[in-house]
């Protein structure tokens, strides 16, 4: 019988795969307030019931689609937390990822999806500040994403023009000074 439960198991992780993917394209199409659990299960084509069953109410459900991990490659060696930074910006002004595009919408026009990404951002920064080594860390790290968010919603969503004109590698080589600088020891005192 290790057929039918990995069959199973398999069938369980497809349908949660489609359920988010399907929440994540609703969320970002719509944002929080227009997107319904009826709406994403239809997408999915999967049962309501089930979309509650695997993510619970709305909040966690958006929750889920607005998260995302940036991960460095594995074999590029040490990474610094600006190439950090400027890898998961490459990423979202090279095309904005569903769960980035949901999260921006939604926490702008509602308070649930706000609060919601509120807590995603601060997981974020929570992250790159263990990564910086400077007593003030967690604010370097709060700086680093707020240009980060600055510049892709002026890009993705305010359709900047001399934003969307440049590359991602120019806009990544002028930005790597201030974040290199963001990301150092040295305290800069007022």
């Amino acid at each position: 019988m290790p057929d039918a439960e990995t069959s199973r198991s398999t069938q369980r992780r497809d349908t949660q795969k489609r359920i988010l993917d399907a929440a994540r394209t609703l969320f970002a199409e719509r944002g929080y307030e227009r997107t319904t659990i009826r709406g994403i299960a239809t997408l999915a084509s999967a049962d309501p019931r089930l979309v509650s069953h695997y993510y619970g109410a709305k909040e966690q459900l958006f929750a889920a689609a607005v998260r995302h991990d940036v991960e460095p490659d594995a074999g590029a060696g040490p990474i610094s937390p600006a190439e950090v930074m400027l890898e998961n910006l490459g990423m979202k002004i090279s095309g904005l990822p569903e769960t980035s595009l949901a999260m921006f919408r939604s926490m702008l026009t509602h308070p649930e999806a706000a609060e919601l990404a509120r807590a995603e951002i601060d997981d974020r920064i929570r992250s790159l500040a263990s990564m910086i080594s400077a007593d003030d860390a967690d604010l370097r790290a709060a700086l680093l994403l707020a240009v980060t968010i600055g510049v892709t919603v002026a890009r993705e969503l305010v359709e900047v023009a001399e934003l969307r004109e440049a590359s991602p590698a120019a806009i990544a080589a002028i930005l790597l000074p201030a974040f290199d600088a963001l990301t150092t020891s040295d305290r800069i005192e007022p």
